[in-house]
């Protein structure tokens, strides 16, 4: 692969594992909204990576558009309050390869998570400073290649590339038309890529070596 001038990254299932912190802000969440459910990490497990409006539909089909968005947002303020607490788990090599990879190529994470959710793992993580720019799929609703066309303009990115743990991943960023990374120790599989790893570390050895 010719050498790329910056790396844009997914959230979920490529730089952590947040899922168990999810499930309980998700039932936190259906606590205070009265709602008679309790969510397991099997339920959230296999939508890592969808959309707001999706995975509402499939959480919460009984409820009016309205009602599930209301739901959302008090699980996002209890998500909000539990993250500093809880966390997730960091991959390996993950910090450590951020750093390095950071003197060689701008970082950027865009996710379909919540509006915060990046800043807030980002703080979390202490790579606030490493990483140039994020967007959530939160803040407009917009698909992911859409966002990740808004930093490739913003920052007038020439040879960008995507890194993603699933399907919806490597379709993204086809539309995006970006070259894609498949890290397959997430929570998804694809076999449309054009590179794979099997760990953090191995990604960042790989793109530190390259040379223009």
């Amino acid at each position: 692969m010719t050498k790329p001038d910056s790396l844009i990254f997914d959230m979920d299932g490529t730089l952590w594992d947040a899922v168990e912190m999810y499930v309980a802000s998700w039932n936190a969440g259906y606590a205070k909204e009265k709602v008679n459910k309790v969510v397991t990490t099997d339920d959230l497990g296999f939508m890592m990576g969808w959309e707001k409006r999706k995975v509402l539909e499939r959480m919460l089909p009984e409820f009016s558009i309205e009602e599930q968005e209301k739901i959302f947002e008090t699980i996002n303020s209890s998500r909000a309050e539990m993250l500093s607490q809880m966390g997730g788990k960091l991959y390996n090599g993950v910090v450590d390869g951020l750093i390095k990879l950071s003197k060689e190529y701008k970082l950027f994470i865009v996710s379909n998570c919540p509006e915060n959710l990046i800043t807030e793992f980002m703080d979390w993580a202490g790579i606030t400073h490493l990483i140039t720019d994020e967007m959530a799929h939160g803040v407009n609703s917009k698909p992911k290649h859409y966002n990740i066309k808004l930093l490739i303009e913003k920052y007038n990115l020439k040879s960008p590339i995507y890194i993603g743990d699933t399907q919806t991943d490597s379709e993204e960023s086809r539309k995006a038309e970006l070259p894609f990374v498949f890290v397959n120790y997430g929570f998804g599989s694809t076999e449309d890529y054009d590179l794979k790893f099997d760990d953090f570390k191995g990604f960042a050895e790989y793109f530190l070596r390259l040379e223009k």
